[in-house]
C-alpha cells in the first residue's frame, strides 16, 4: 500500500538530523520526496521507498 504523502504535511522520522530536529516538511513529492528540516531549514531529496520505511508518523497534516 502507498503511504498518502502531500506537499506541505510535516513528518516525523526514526532518525535525527544532525541539527537535532526530527520533524520534516514535504516540499516535493513524485517518485522522490523533497523534504525540508524544520530546524535547520536543510533541504534533502529522498527515494519515496526509503522515506517510507524510516516515517515515524504525521504531526500535521497540508
Amino acid at each position: 500500500m502507498v503511504l498518502e504523502i502531500n506537499p506541505g504535511d510535516i513528518i516525523k522520522l526514526k532518525k535525527k538530523h544532525p541539527c537535532g530536529g526530527y520533524e520534516w516538511r514535504v516540499v516535493r513529492v513524485g517518485a522522490d520526496i523533497g523534504l525540508k528540516c524544520t530546524t535547520c531549514e536543510r533541504r534533502i531529496m529522498l527515494p519515496r521507498s526509503v522515506v517510507e520505511r524510516r516515517i515515524k508518523g504525521f504531526v500535521k497534516g497540508g
